[in-house]
């Protein structure tokens, strides 16, 4: 039996306790070693997982982690991830790696040639998004040519779109536009409001021009991954059909055909093997099994999850590189450029930078 991917984490915000909570949740297959914490109050907050804390990367490093999580704020992340890569560590780096395009180049002239660093983007290991990528994969609906995203924001969502589409990190044309209108926004990472009224949100939309006839539409309005209120949307379109959500239509021999991706739940009804997501099939097939059943994981912990494991995989060569940095910087600069043209009202022209090479 494969030991248990072992990892430790820099940092002690709200965004590590994700990781925690897969160690906790799977401690036969994800191990939590250590947690770096320069603060008191965050040294409190992540013993209470039951993890040792320590102050320094090379007190951590001594625990023997296959893999260093650098979960700090944006502008911390190029130095911690340099130290750490310094240091000789495998190194998964949350979302973005550099706040800035000046930092994302000055990042990759450090660390890029190293082969050490991921990038902790887990959207299309989402059971949906990775059933939805398996029946792209199979040819179901021809090439694809455009994606059409109304989800998540800007890195993700470009990630996402590269993704469908197989576009490497090239020369973009981005043109966007912001939108203000007054929307109830009852829901918040804080919790549910009391008597919420509406009030002015922004809604971004931009088209993304990847050439070869190859095209994203982006679509975020501010608090989307929370508000009950808001959809998401996503549609993939290919040479002989499209996808739309969990509804496929294409173009067979026999004619025109919508069939659905439907999706196998327990825990429902007299069904008592407890709640869990279990498999995705479509026309007849199984296109997405999880991996983590029994765990009874939500899909979001599910992709995580996934990604830690393949993070450590990774480590051990027993797998490909999950994300690699160089995918990272070419999404936070699409997601740069959408901002950018948003403010400026102008088309933005992504040149190729060094990591696409």
């Amino acid at each position: 039996m494969t030991h248990p991917m072992r990892f430790a984490v820099v940092g002690t915000g709200w965004r590590s306790d994700f990781h925690l909570r897969m160690a906790r949740e799977a401690p036969d297959r994800l191990e939590a070693v250590a947690v770096v914490a320069h603060s008191d109050a965050g040294a409190e907050r992540s013993r209470s997982w039951g993890i040792p804390v320590v102050r320094t990367i090379g007190e951590a490093l001594a625990c023997s982690p296959d893999f260093v999580i650098a979960s700090v704020t944006w502008d911390a992340m190029p130095q911690v991830v340099t130290e750490l890569v310094d240091a000789g560590a495998h190194v998964l780096a949350e979302t973005p790696p550099a706040p800035t395009v000046d930092g994302l180049r000055a990042l990759w002239a450090k660390v890029g040639g190293s082969g050490r660093v991921q990038v902790a983007e887990q959207y299309m290991r989402m059971p949906g998004h990775a059933a939805r990528l398996a029946v792209v994969r199979s040819g179901v609906i021809g090439a694809p040519t455009a994606v059409q995203i109304s989800s998540t924001h800007l890195y993700h969502a470009t990630s996402m779109m590269r993704t469908f589409l197989d576009v490497g990190p090239g020369e973009v044309r981005v043109n966007a536009r912001s939108f203000v209108a007054s929307q109830m926004d009852p829901l918040t990472p804080d919790g549910w409001v009391e008597n919420p009224a509406p009030r002015p949100l922004t809604t971004t939309i931009a088209t993304l021009d990847f050439g070869g006839g190859r095209m994203g539409l982006y679509d975020f309005t501010d608090n989307q991954w929370w508000n009950p209120l808001l959809a998401r949307r996503l549609v993939v379109r290919g040479e002989r059909g499209e996808i739309v959500d969990d509804t496929v239509t294409h173009l067979t021999t026999e004619g025109v055909i919508v069939s659905p991706i439907s999706y196998r739940r327990t825990g429902i009804d007299m069904n008592l093997e407890g709640n869990d997501l279990v498999s995705a099939s479509f026309e007849g097939r199984m296109v997405y099994r999880n991996p983590w059943v029994g765990t009874r994981l939500s899909e979001d912990d599910i992709a995580v999850a996934s990604l830690l494991e393949e993070v450590g995989l990774w480590t051990r060569s027993e797998g490909p590189a999950p994300y690699p940095l160089a995918d990272a910087c070419q999404d936070h600069l699409l997601g740069l450029a959408i901002e950018e043209s948003a403010r400026s009202g102008a088309d933005v022209r992504v040149a190729r930078e060094p990591w696409a090479s």
